[in-house]
C-alpha cells in the first residue's frame, strides 16, 4: 500500500494540464452498452475508477483497453445483463449500467452500489424513474432485478436533482417507445456531455443543458468516438492549492464555463484569475480572506469542492462557515484536519472554521476521495512533514496528483508502507 510524504511550506508555480473528468468518463462509458460496436473515448483519465468501470464492462463481455488517455471499448460481444457485486461494490458510479442494460436486453441484474464511505445516497430515484418507463423492479439478495419487455415513454419528475438518476433514466429513455419528459433533471456538465454523446449515437433529445429533457425514443443507436470533458473538480483543486500556498500557476485544458462558481469564490477571497480560452491563470500573493460557502447543485459550488475549500479557509485569518446542502454529512475529513491543528466546529450540515492558525505536520488517513484532496492541500501549508495514508482513495479521482504537484514545486513523494 502507498502513502504520501509531504513537506509543507513551498509555493506553487508553473503549468499543469487538467485531465479528463472522472465523472464524465464514468457517465459515458456505460453508454457503450446501448449500441454494439467499437468506441474510441479520448482524453480519458488513468484512474482507479476508470479501471473499475472497465473491468465491470469486461465482466459482461465488452472489450476495454486503455492506452495512455485513449480508451477503446468494443461492446459487440457484450452478452451478460448482470453487474456483479464484486465490481459494483467498489464504486457507486457502476450503477450507471442499470439503465443501458435494461434498454438493450429488456432486463438487468445489478448489485446495490458501494463507493465512498460517507453518507446515504439512495438509488430510489433511479428505480422510480425506470418504473415510470415501464420496468418491473425488485430487490433480491442485494441485487436490483429489473425487467421490461418494452420500455415506453413517460413523464417523470426528479424530486431531487440527481446526476446519477438523470443519467440512468435518460439512457433508458433513448431506446424506449414513445416520448419521455424528464423534469428537474440534473444539468451538471457530465450529464450534458452524456446527452450530447447520446445524440451523436442517434438519440433524439431536446433541452440539453436545461432541467427539462424531452426524449423521443429511437429503435437503435450506433457507436461513436467521443472526447471526455475536462475535470472541473481536479481544476478547482489545483486552483485552491495555489490560493493556499501562494504563487502563480496556469491550468491548461479546462472549460472555464464549468468553473464559474469556483472562480467567483476564489476572486472573493483575494485570488487574481485570468481566463483565456481553455486556460486559467491563478495568482495569490497574500493570505486568503475568510468567506462563507454553501454547496448546491450545478451551477453552484460543487459538494466535491467542499473539503478542499475547508482546507483553504484554514489559511484565512478569521472565521468562516461552510454548509453542505447536497450531502449533509460529508465531513469525515474534519477529524483528520484537526490532527494537523485545524480549529473546526461541526453543527449538523455546517462547519465553522477558525482560520489563521499555523498547521503542523502529522500522520493522517484518507477516508474518501475528496477528503484525501483536502488533506494533501492542508499538508502543503503545514509546518514540517505530513504522512497521508490510504492514498488509494485519491487515486480514484486524481490522475498522477503527486507528479503534477511536484512539477509545480511541491515536495511530495509516494512511498510504500505497511500501514493501512
Amino acid at each position: 500500500m502507498d502513502k504520501f510524504v509531504i513537506e509543507g511550506g513551498h509555493k506553487l508555480a508553473g503549468r499543469v494540464k487538467i485531465s479528463g473528468a472522472k465523472n464524465g468518463s464514468l457517465a459515458i462509458m456505460p453508454a457503450t452498452i446501448l449500441a454494439p460496436g467499437a468506441y474510441h473515448l479520448t482524453n480519458t483519465p488513468n484512474l482507479r475508477d476508470v479501471w473499475t468501470m472497465s473491468r465491470l464492462l469486461g465482466s459482461m463481455g465488452s472489450f476495454c483497453e486503455l492506452n495512455g488517455n485513449d480508451l477503446f471499448i468494443d461492446s459487440t460481444n457484450l452478452s451478460s445483463f448482470e453487474a456483479p457485486y464484486e465490481h459494483v461494490k467498489k464504486m457507486r458510479a457502476s450503477f450507471y449500467v442499470l439503465g443501458p442494460l435494461l434498454a438493450r436486453w429488456g432486463q438487468a441484474k445489478v448489485s446495490l452500489p458501494g463507493g465512498c464511505a460517507w453518507g446515504p445516497r439512495p438509488v430510489d430515484l433511479h428505480l422510480k424513474g425506470l418504473e415510470r418507463l415501464g420496468a418491473k423492479v425488485d430487490v433480491e439478495k442485494g441485487y436490483i432485478m429489473a425487467k421490461a419487455k418494452q420500455l415506453h415513454g413517460a413523464k417523470f419528475h426528479f424530486d431531487i436533482s440527481s446526476v446519477g438518476a438523470t443519467g440512468n433514466v435518460m439512457m433508458a429513455a433513448v431506446l424506449a417507445k414513445g416520448t419521455s419528459l424528464l423534469t428537474n433533471a440534473a444539468i451538471e456538465p457530465e450529464i450534458t456531455a452524456l446527452a450530447r454523446m447520446l445524440v451523436k449515437m442517434g438519440a433524439k433529445i431536446n433541452g440539453i443543458g436545461t432541467t427539462m429533457l424531452e426524449i423521443e425514443g429511437v429503435h437503435e443507436l450506433h457507436p461513436v468516438d467521443e472526447e471526455t470533458i475536462p475535470d472541473r473538480i481536479e481544476a478547482a483543486t489545483y486552483m485552491i492549492a495555489v490560493a493556499m500556498t501562494g504563487g502563480k500557476i496556469e491550468l491548461q485544458n479546462v472549460n472555464p464555463y464549468h468553473l464559474t462558481a469556483v472562480v467567483a469564490k476564489l476572486e472573493e477571497v483575494g485570488c487574481t484569475i485570468d481566463v483565456n480560452n481553455n486556460n486559467i491563470v491563478v495568482e495569490m500573493d497574500k493570505d486568503p480572506i475568510p468567506s462563507d460557502m454553501t454547496t448546491s447543485v450545478y451551477p453552484g459550488m460543487p459538494t466535491d469542492v467542499q473539503a478542499q475549500w475547508m482546507a483553504l479557509m484554514l489559511r484565512a485569518k478569521g472565521d468562516s462557515r461552510i454548509t453542505d446542502n447536497v450531502y449533509r454529512d460529508r465531513f469525515k475529513h474534519v477529524p483528520e484536519l484537526q490532527r494537523l491543528g485545524a480549529k473546526i466546529e461541526l453543527t449538523d450540515n455546517s462547519a465553522i472554521i477558525r482560520g489563521g492558525k499555523q498547521l503542523s505536520g502529522a500522520t493522517v488517513m484518507s477516508s474518501d476521495l475528496r477528503a484525501s484532496a483536502s488533506l494533501v492541500l492542508a499538508a502543503l501549508v503545514a509546518e514540517g512533514t505530513t504522512e497521508l495514508l490510504r492514498v488509494y482513495h485519491i487515486d480514484r479521482g486524481y490522475d498522477s496528483i503527486e507528479e503534477k504537484l511536484v512539477s509545480l514545486g511541491a515536495n511530495i513523494k509516494r512511498v510504500k508502507t505497511d500501514l493501512i
